[in-house]
């Protein structure tokens, strides 16, 4: 009897400092997001929550990140870009939960959109792409197959400027732990 006592006191206090972190780490109801039973603000997770404290917003939006391009972030010892993964710049957005999450995060990524603040942070992007579109997903054994239609070739040119197109996408699908290799179609897409 003692041991349960002592358990749900432990309980209830865990409760009440999740509860209290909430609140003092502040920001306005619009800013947090429900992502399994955990409340994110701004992309910094806060303590564990139970889902249903979350209310509305567990179920009908999550926090995902898009990966854009700061070239400040990729440069060599010289100071010339090096076209490289380590320009990366991450971005949280909140997106409604469906049953295509990878996809509809592929597809809020090449809908560009950053913010002022986001650009004056030295972040950009050339997304959206005028008529690149993505057709669809497969999802295999770890092997995510994104389909697109760029009938303008709005994809090609040089190594440096495709490869960083390519690295947006493929960081962007690979933050969903199911994915562990991304393949593009058709096979010219992306390419110098």
């Amino acid at each position: 009897m003692k041991k349960a006592l002592t358990i749900l006191i432990i309980l209830i206090v865990a409760a009440v400092i999740c509860l209290g972190l909430r609140f003092i780490i502040g920001g306005s109801e619009d800013d947090w997001i429900c992502v399994d039973g955990q409340w994110i603000k701004h992309g910094v997770p806060s303590a564990p929550m139970p889902a249903e404290s979350c209310g509305k917003k567990s179920q009908t939006k999550r926090a995902v990140k898009l990966y854009y391009y700061n070239p400040e972030l990729d440069k060599d010892e010289s100071g010339n870009i090096a076209c490289s993964r380590n320009g990366l710049a991450t971005v949280e957005r909140g997106m409604p939960i469906t049953q295509t999450p990878i996809q509809d995060a592929i597809k809020l990524l090449l809908s560009g959109g950053l913010t002022d603040e986001e650009r004056a942070r030295g972040i950009s992007t050339e997304y959206p792409l005028e008529g690149l579109s993505l057709k669809g997903t497969l999802l295999e054994d770890g092997i995510l197959t994104l389909e697109f239609d760029d009938p303008q070739n709005k994809t090609v040119g040089g190594s440096c400027r495709v490869g960083i197109l390519w690295f947006q996408i493929e960081a962007t699908a690979k933050q969903f732990p199911e994915v562990r290799q991304v393949r593009f179609l058709p096979e010219e897409i992306f390419q110098p």
